[in-house]
């Protein structure tokens, strides 16, 4: 017969997730503490849509395109229509890159369309 009961097992020896009571938690200073620092974002950088003039395609036809795809009224479509005509480009239009291309190629395939010789181009603006 056995005179000693059973010894519980130690819990710390079968869990090693858990540290053992007897060795105290340090810090060696080897720790690492990373901070989140806000990031600015700029705005996207902005083109400017250019028409330019040609001896050969009707200003109405210029006042229509302006009306149409740059969603302008008469009135400044004729302004603008006037500077291209007299300046021998002007600014239709400020918009993000990928939509300044998409104005051009409206432009030029209505322009090739009604078979004129319309010129249009985007330009970075420098900030």
């Amino acid at each position: 017969m056995a005179t000693k009961s059973p010894a519980t097992p130690d819990k710390s020896a079968n869990n090693p997730a858990q540290p053992s009571p007897a060795i105290p938690k340090r810090d060696d200073g080897d720790t690492t503490v990373l901070e989140r620092v806000p990031q600015k974002t700029k705005p996207p950088q902005m083109y400017q849509v250019v028409m330019l003039n040609d001896d050969y395609t009707p200003m109405e036809f210029v006042v229509f395109v302006i009306q149409e795809f740059f969603k302008k009224d008469r009135e400044t479509a004729t302004q603008i229509m006037l500077k291209i005509h007299l300046d021998g480009k002007g600014v239709c239009g400020v918009f993000s890159k990928d939509i300044a291309a998409s104005k051009v190629d409206q432009v030029a395939g209505a322009a090739k369309e009604h078979g004129h010789p319309l010129q249009c181009q985007a330009e970075p603006i420098d900030e």
